[in-house]
């Protein structure tokens, strides 16, 4: 396979994976502003870092509000990280790889670029949000569904589940991180009782209220949560579970093309350490540290990916 095809796939699953999650992360900072209407403004503040879009918010605004950052990352036109940009960036990277994708898996990405340039096409008010975020989401959905019914499963279908998996690893760290440690009144707060009621709604942001009950029944307490999102390998926005699927990716890709690269041996020692991981342990030496380490190597892995694949040329 080209590299530049092997690129446009993953970063075509990227952005759709990364336009979900920002739907996710509003949804979330939502909730947890209506639950603290004396501290919204951090609130939204501490969402703005968790996108990552914190210094080109402030080059266009000169204050915090919900309103203006619900609009910004929906559909801020100068911030490239939007939910409008990255639909863009997944059709234009689908359009790329048009020949290696389904019937099935272009339409459902060009019925999602459709309707959410309908749906953005104007900011978007209070009362409407709920039901915008729900159709974002959906639309994310239509297409990991016609990727997983009509494509083979081949190098292609492994770029595009690279993508997804190192996106969503990115974003549910990133989530865990803002919670316990940005979130928090001071640094003295770490390792404390925490509120009970915004650790559930991180569990709400990523559809796993039923699941925790399943596993751990009504009694949520911090850790137990953390752990589930951290190592719990049957959850399928956990980090131990983006990982078992990065690593049977590049298992496939090193079995297709009987070569083994830099990334696979980075991602195995990643699985490793998740795997051999106990929440006692990360909580002791500070769950902030444990998930800023995460996203640094997740990031290194993701660019030698691309350089052992040659996404560039």
């Amino acid at each position: 396979m080209l590299g530049k095809t092997a690129g446009g796939l993953a970063w075509m699953f990227r952005y759709l994976e990364r336009s979900e999650n920002l739907a996710r992360l509003v949804e979330t900072g939502q909730r947890i502003a209506l639950t603290r209407p004396d501290r919204a403004e951090s609130e939204w503040a501490s969402v703005l870092k968790t996108a990552g879009v914190t210094a080109s918010y402030k080059a266009h605004h000169d204050d915090v509000t919900g309103e203006q950052v619900v609009d910004w990352i929906l559909r801020g036109k100068d911030n490239h990280s939007s939910i409008l940009n990255c639909i863009e960036g997944a059709r234009m990277n689908a359009r790329l790889v048009r020949t290696a994708l389904t019937r099935e898996v272009w339409e459902a990405v060009n019925e999602c670029w459709m309707t959410l340039c309908s749906e953005l096409s104007r900011k978007v008010i209070p009362r409407d949000l709920p039901r915008t975020l729900g159709v974002i989401k959906q639309r994310s959905a239509f297409v990991r569904g016609a990727l997983h019914g009509t494509m083979l499963r081949n190098d292609i279908y492994d770029f595009a589940r690279l993508g997804t998996f190192l996106e969503r690893a990115d974003a549910t760290a990133r989530l865990l991180d803002v919670k316990y440690y940005v979130l928090l009144p001071s640094a003295a707060g770490v390792g404390s009782t925490l509120d009970n009621a915004q650790w559930e709604m991180i569990l709400r942001s990523v559809s796993a209220e039923g699941a925790f009950r399943m596993v751990h029944g009504r009694n949520r307490k911090p850790a137990d949560i953390a752990k589930f999102l951290t190592l719990d390998s049957r959850m399928p926005r956990s980090l131990a579970f983006c990982y078992s699927k990065i690593g049977d990716n590049l298992g496939y890709l090193e079995s297709d093309y009987g070569i083994r690269m830099p990334s696979h041996d980075m991602a195995e020692t990643m699985c490793q350490d998740l795997n051999h991981a106990t929440i006692e342990t990360i909580f002791e030496n500070g769950l902030h540290q444990f998930l800023q380490n995460f996203l640094k190597r997740n990031g290194e892995l993701a660019v030698q990916i691309e350089l052992d694949y040659r996404f560039s040329q």
